[in-house]
């Protein structure tokens, strides 16, 4: 008799699932489905055995020989190794089953047929197909490489039905953390020559879900639009248009619960907690309605603070002036880590690199006090095993392992991960970096995992945008920030404006001969017009090169030597006469270095730290030009709030130039104003020619300013990125150095002028946008005022 059982390869017990599955495509078959009954899934998963087939053997009769037919890529020592009978063996139903349950769950084949003819088993398979390549059709809110990141079928691979259903659940759950709860995936194949087919997942986006409501129950202390503000996820507006904060995600729902648990704890209430978070679909099934059930509790102060150390000879009162968190304060979570931190830091700059701190709190409902230890531990000694890297499919590993500041090997120590963390995200290279210490296969050891998510950096782009110093303007750019993904720099641009008509390329390497030396080189050319400034044009062409490297963690020095022609020409009959003077052309040979203090907690948006530049330039060796410049300056970054929301930064600077053997030219000496000092136009203050027709602007030689910024949160949604500023700039720009001429009216008396004003700005999808508002306080009748500093930029 014929023992056959045809099955779906492997996945019988769910292609049920699969209803829509089918084959398309131009050389393809519509194939429904097979079905099955339910014996034959419950003989997959194992539950139960089909009934025992009657084999036409005579009794005591035994296998003479195992024939295997249909195999192509597969050989056929594979197909005889997972069967359960072999030669010389009498082929029972039990062990024909087996052979069958091996054989599918190898998950290589299709269908599998087995049958005895005369002495010989024949075992007959139909192997699954090999995959070609694999597409997506009809997604348009997620790139493609995304896509191919998500799935886990590849091409070359076996194709399975199990295999593409679980593909098929990753892809919708890649939609769902996007919103989109309505999206459907359909898979399909098209069969081609020699076994092989191509997959195709068809995807109906649908829709983005979005989050109609957000309500707090339990709630008495702050309202809903308080912890709506706590919480990452917003409701749907139609100013949103350019967020994601505003869609159904699970898990950013669970960030957001600790979040919630994180802002009562900074204010005080350390018995509060998330009792539920619901989400509930709309019966439109468009939106989901959030509701957030929490329970308060009173608020706490803290009692006593005490330090306790239990590491021999250290002096636990010269620690106490880093602790943030004092008496008859209330109870705050972050200032306890912030002490922690603080601490910890400290006693690693004494050699105390295996520290463990512990807040030790005690908690008096009758007082509603919390009294605090922090106890110092000697800890465990635990080394760095391992760094992992994850995420740099484009970014070469080097780039990323050379902002570490720890190495495979070196003692854990949490600060100098925290600062690797900010290392990376300072590149601008990635859209997330993320650091994560985990257990290593010893308990001294321990592996640092670093996963990074790319974003694009380079760029092709035309620019448009308008200043209030040189009007309308627009760019080319193309740029590569990470080239080769080596983290390399290469630009070329071209800018257009009423004013300014420039061509640049600069190319730098931040790292090299592997060291962390930067080094580059820039060409340019540059036409200004300054007929309305000082009644001149300027050309000039030139080249700088520079080298770059760390005197310390925090301090970094720049050397540069730069060559460039200059010509000063189309001056008007009418212009000053010192500017007639300078008419002609010159070339100037500099040398110079830039000291670069930089202690700021971030590079790209500070709200702590200082820096300050030194910066002294020489021209003489070669050219027609010799003179000396200086430039000192610097700015410091409070945070007047823990949330550093309210952000005040003072900067200073000043500079001089001295020439050796002529009076400076007009092209080489100092401006100030218009976005250097607000309520002025560019070069609206200093020495000025009053007897020109134009009273032309002539610059100076030496110049101090100062502002002072109080950055201010604007009643809007932080999504919007509109940050509110009041400020004052004010400082003095004089001495021309040139000889007065008799009948000559020079305006050159150094005196000090003071603005002041209030701004915006904003971080727009189109580029950096900043609008201030400044009224000159102190100033000259002579002087060039203007009420708007306006600048806009966009790439499209």
């Amino acid at each position: 008799m014929l023992i056959s059982r045809r099955f779906l390869a492997f996945a019988l017990a769910i292609s049920v699932t699969m209803a829509g599955f089918a084959v398309s495509g131009v050389l393809a078959q519509e194939v429904p489905p097979k079905a099955l009954d339910n014996s034959a899934v419950a003989f997959i998963q194992g539950t139960s055995p089909l009934p025992t087939p009657q084999l036409d053997i005579a009794p005591g009769s035994t296998v003479q020989d195992i024939r295997v037919e249909g195999v192509q890529r597969i050989d056929t020592e594979t197909v005889l190794s997972y069967l359960t009978v072999a030669k010389g063996d009498t082929p029972t139903p039990e062990k024909i089953d087996a052979s069958l349950k091996a054989l599918y769950a190898t998950g290589l084949f299709s269908d599998i047929n087995l049958h005895v003819d005369g002495g010989t088993l024949v075992v007959k398979v139909e192997e699954n197909p090999i995959i070609d390549r694999i597409t997506f059709e009809g997604n348009d809110a997620i790139e493609k490489d995304d896509l191919e990141k998500e799935v886990q079928l590849k091409s070359r691979m076996v194709y399975t039905l199990p295999k593409v259903q679980r593909d098929v659940q990753r892809i919708l759950d890649l939609y769902r953390r996007s919103g989109r709860f309505a999206a459907t995936v359909e898979p399909k194949i098209v069969k081609l020559a020699q076994n092989r087919v191509d997959l195709v997942f068809e995807i109906t986006e649908g829709s983005r879900t979005g989050i109609r409501s957000i309500k707090f129950v339990g709630n008495a202390h702050y309202t809903d639009d308080e912890l709506r503000e706590a919480v990452s996820t917003r409701q749907s507006a139609w100013w949103r248009f350019f967020s994601s904060t505003d869609y159904y995600d699970p898990d950013r729902l669970n960030y957001d619960k600790e979040l919630l648990r994180k802002f009562y704890l900074r204010e005080g209430y350390v018995e509060f907690r998330v009792l539920s978070a619901v989400a509930e679909l709309t019966p439109d099934r468009e939106d989901f309605f959030l509701t957030f059930t929490i329970e308060e509790g009173p608020r706490y102060k803290f009692g006593k603070i005490n330090i306790v150390s239990e590491i021999k000879g250290l002096d636990v009162e010269t620690m106490r002036p880093y602790i943030t968190t004092l008496q008859g304060n209330w109870y705050n979570a972050d200032q306890i880590d912030k002490s922690i931190a603080a601490l910890t830091t400290v006693l690693g700059d004494k050699q105390y690199a295996f520290v463990n701190i512990i807040p030790e709190p005690d908690r008096h409902k009758d007082t509603l006090t919390v009294d605090l230890n922090y106890t110092i531990k000697q800890g465990e000694r635990v080394y760095i095993d391992r760094i992992d890297l994850k995420g740099n499919t484009r970014t070469v590993d080097k780039v990323i392992r050379r902002q570490m500041q720890v190495a495979e090997g070196d003692p854990f120590n949490a600060t100098k991960i925290h600062n690797s963390e900010q290392n990376l995200k300072d590149l601008g290279f990635f859209e997330t970096a993320k650091i994560t210490p985990v257990e290593g296969a010893q308990p001294d050891r321990s592996n640092v995992n670093v996963d990074v998510k790319e974003k694009s950096t380079g760029e092709v782009a035309i620019g448009a945008g308008f200043s209030s110093t040189d009007g309308p303007l627009g760019d080319f750019t193309l740029a590569e920030h990470n080239f080769m993904g080596e983290g390399q720099d290469a630009r070329f641009g071209a800018t257009v404006s009423g004013r300014t008509q420039q061509i640049d390329t600069s190319f730098t390497e931040p790292y090299f001969l592997d060291r962390d030396l930067s080094a580059g080189g820039d060409l340019f050319y540059i036409q200004t017009d300054n007929q309305d400034l000082s009644s001149y044009n300027n050309n000039s062409a030139g080249m700088n090169l520079r080298i770059g490297y760390p005197l310390s963690s925090e301090l970094r020095q720049r050397l540069n030597y730069s060559i460039h022609h200059d010509s000063i020409s189309n001056v008007s009959s009418t212009a000053s006469i010192y500017i007639l003077e300078d008419q002609g052309s010159s070339t100037t040979s500099s040398f110079g270095q830039s000291l670069i203090y930089d202690t700021r907690d971030s590079k790209l948006t500070p709200t702590l730290g200082f820096i300050t530049h030194l910066d002294t330039d020489v021209a003489g060796a070669g050219g027609s030009r010799d003179w000396a410049r200086i430039k000192l300056g610097g700015t410091q970054y409070f945070p007047l709030d823990d949330d550093a929301k309210w952000i005040i930064s003072g900067t200073a600077e000043a500079g001089q130039i001295w020439s050796f053997n002529a009076p400076t030219q007009v092209n080489e000496r100092f401006f100030l104003g218009d976005t250097t000092f607000r309520g002025f136009e560019y070069a609206g203050i200093g020495p000025r020619d009053l007897t020109s027709t134009n009273q032309d602007a002539l610059g100076g030689n030496r110049f101090a300013r100062g502002t002072v910024d109080l950055g201010v949160p604007l009643p809007v949604p932080p999504e919007f990125g509109l940050v509110g500023h009041v400020f004052s700039d004010m400082g003095v720009l004089g001495e021309t150095s040139v000889t007065p001429v008799p009948g000559n009216t020079l305006a050159d008396d150094d005196s000090f002028h003071l603005s002041a004003g209030i701004g915006v700005t904003w971080a727009s999808p189109f580029g950096p946008l900043r609008l201030d508002l400044a009224k000159p306080i102190l100033y000259k009748p002579y002087d060039k005022t203007q009420l708007i500093t306006f600048n806009f930029g966009t790439k499209f």
